[in-house]
């Protein structure tokens, strides 16, 4: 059951790009993007490689700069040395981050504490997201230990367990199989109900599907770098099921 009435369940927020766009070194990574995401609100990415889905995903986090137009969440530029801004975002924009000396139980149920669950609870709620997931199995075992699929799974436990008001996902459905990324699509969309906004790159239809909410399509364009995470031209923007600020 969703808690959008729950006075404690974190507030959604908003983001907005204008005009925002990346370049470097004279390569387009992401042309101008102008869009709108209510507070509350879900919007799913979609496009091929190299279409600059990661890229704008880096934008809304403030891992990357843009180079022209202007990015805001909740109002204000992203600043993710600002302990207040991280504490609103979380995601899987970077790859995990996960200590050696740790289990998988440990570290979800770190991540809990550090924001803010007191630590029985944060406990028992590692314990309740790693069963969602089906790996529960694996809480005593150490990052080196996992396979691909069950470290995805791992850094998904890391982001789903936060009390965070942004989500931020780059194509979650990775390595993973389709029952594990309907779970994942489940989560999802329980935090989308309790009133976080949400923003996920993916190849999954039925991940699009379960999400619901708007859709943004992304057109790529080639590039004479190889390798460079590379956007579409504005006019190639489409935005189902809403509208795009121009």
């Amino acid at each position: 059951m969703g808690r959008r009435n729950d006075p404690g369940a974190p507030r959604g927020v908003r983001v907005e790009l204008r005009s925002a766009g990346v370049e470097l070194d004279g390569t387009t990574l992401l042309e101008p993007v102008s869009l709108s995401v209510p507070a509350g609100g879900t919007l799913v990415l979609r496009g091929a490689n190299g279409s600059g889905k990661s890229t704008l995903l880096r934008l809304v986090s403030g891992l990357r700069l843009p180079t022209s137009g202007e990015v805001t969440v909740d109002g204000a530029a992203p600043a993710p040395r600002r302990r207040a801004f991280r504490r609103l975002v979380t995601g899987t924009v970077e790859p995990p981050l996960l200590a050696r000396d740790l289990t998988l139980g440990e570290h979800v149920a770190l991540v809990a504490t550090t924001w803010g669950t007191p630590v029985r609870d944060a406990r028992t709620a590692a314990g309740a997201l790693l069963e969602r997931l089906g790996i529960a199995n694996l809480a005593h075992r150490f990052p080196h230990e996992l396979s691909s699929g069950q470290t995805q799974l791992a850094s998904l436990a890391t982001v789903l367990v936060r009390p965070a008001s942004l989500l931020l996902l780059d194509e979650p459905e990775q390595r993973l199989d389709a029952d594990r990324t309907a779970v994942v699509a489940e989560l999802l969309a329980e935090r989308r109900e309790e009133g976080a906004t949400v923003l996920v790159a993916t190849h999954s239809t039925p991940l699009e599907d379960a999400l619901g909410g708007d859709v943004l399509r992304l057109a790529a364009v080639t590039a004479d770098v190889p390798g460079q995470d590379v956007g579409p031209g504005a006019e190639d923007l489409t935005l189902d099921g809403g509208t795009a600020d121009a």
